[in-house]
C-alpha cells in the first residue's frame, strides 16, 4: 500500500491518497471518477475524500485495482471494506453483452483494462490479462465454473501474467503472430493475416496492425469491441480516439485498420486505455468512427 510520508500535495486533505509512485495509468479515476482525477504533473490525486458507502466501495476497488499500489488509507478501520473491495471484481457492466472489468491492473502493462466475459452455453472467455491476483483467480474461477476458454491478447504490450492465467483457469491465449515474442512464444493460437478470424461463434478476431504490427481488436455479439490500444473514448459523450503519440509501429497503417472497423457493427468500445464508450446505436457509434478516421486522415 501507498505510504503517507508520500502522499503527493494534490490531494485533498483526508484519509485517502495518492503518493508519488503513481505511473498514471487512469485505472483508479475510471473506477472512481467522484475521488479521483488526473493532474496537470501527470499523476492521479484524491480529489473529493469519499463522502458516502458508495463512493467509499468504488474508491477501495480503485486501491486494490492501482498496479503500483499506489493509494493508500490511514484509517484502520477501513480493513474490511478493503477486503470487500478485493472481491467486487469481476465487475459486470450494465448492457455490455455479459462484459465484465477484472480489476487488478498489472504494472508490466503500465495499468492497461482487461476484461471477462460470459456467454450462454458456451465457457468465458478474457480479453488481455489482469494481474494475478488471488482474490481475482478466485472469482473468475468460480463464475467460470471451474475454467474460461480464451484468453485473447490485443497487442504485445498487455500480456501481464498471462501464462499464470493459463495454468490457474486453463485457458486457450491467442495472439497476432506479429506480436509474439519471447515472453509469448508458448501461446496455444497464432493469428495470421489481416482478414478477420471467427473464433466462436459470434466471435470475431479482427487484425488491427497500426499500435502494433500484431494490434488486433475483437468484436463480441456485434455489440462489443475490444479494442487494446487501437481505440478508446474522448471522454466527452460518446467520441472516439486514437492517438499519434502512442502508436508504436505506423499511424498510416492505424488509419487504415480504423477505416477497415466501418465494416464492423458495434455500440461499445472497450479499450485497454482511455475511457469505455457505448454508443446510442451502431448508427451512432459509425458516425463517431467516420469522424475520427477523417482526423487521422489529416494528422500531419
Amino acid at each position: 500500500m501507498a505510504k503517507p510520508e508520500r502522499r503527493l500535495p494534490t490531494n485533498a486533505p483526508g484519509p485517502l491518497f495518492v503518493d508519488d509512485t503513481c505511473i498514471d495509468c487512469g485505472t483508479c479515476w475510471g473506477l472512481a471518477p467522484a475521488t479521483f482525477e488526473e493532474q496537470p504533473e501527470g499523476t492521479a490525486a484524491v480529489v473529493r475524500q469519499p463522502a458516502s458507502a458508495a463512493e467509499r466501495a468504488r474508491a477501495f476497488m480503485a486501491l486494490v485495482s492501482c498496479p503500483t499500489s499506489s493509494i493508500g488509507t490511514e484509517e484502520r478501520e477501513a480493513a474490511g471494506e478493503i477486503r470487500t473491495a478485493s472481491r467486487a471484481f469481476p465487475e459486470e457492466l450494465e448492457g455490455a453483452h455479459g462484459a465484465h472489468t477484472c480489476g487488478y491492473a498489472a504494472a508490466s502493462s503500465y495499468g492497461a483494462a482487461s476484461w471477462f466475459v460470459t456467454r450462454p452455453g458456451a465457457r468465458p472467455f478474457l480479453v488481455d490479462s489482469p494481474r494475478a491476483a488471488a482474490p481475482l483467480l478466485d472469482r473468475l474461477e468460480a463464475k467460470s465454473g471451474g475454467g474460461v476458454e480464451l484468453l485473447l491478447l490485443t497487442h504485445r504490450d498487455d500480456v501481464a501474467d498471462h501464462r499464470l492465467l493459463r495454468e490457474r483457469l486453463g485457458c486457450a491465449r491467442v495472439l497476432h503472430e506479429a506480436d509474439v515474442g519471447p515472453d509469448t512464444a508458448d501461446v496455444e493460437r497464432r493469428l495470421t493475416g489481416r482478414d478477420p478470424i471467427e473464433l466462436a461463434p459470434r466471435l470475431l478476431a479482427v487484425p488491427v496492425p497500426g499500435h502494433t504490427r500484431g494490434s488486433t481488436a475483437f468484436l463480441w455479439d456485434e455489440a462489443v469491441l475490444f479494442s487494446g490500444d487501437h481505440l478508446w473514448g474522448s471522454g466527452e459523450g460518446h467520441g472516439l480516439e486514437a492517438g499519434r503519440d502512442v502508436c508504436w509501429w505506423s499511424w498510416e497503417e492505424q488509419t487504415r485498420s480504423m477505416e477497415r472497423l466501418l465494416d464492423l457493427r458495434f455500440e461499445w468500445v472497450l479499450p485497454g486505455h482511455g475511457p469505455r464508450v457505448r454508443a446510442p446505436s451502431a448508427a451512432a457509434m459509425r458516425r463517431e468512427l467516420e469522424a475520427l478516421v477523417r482526423r487521422m486522415r489529416r494528422a500531419p
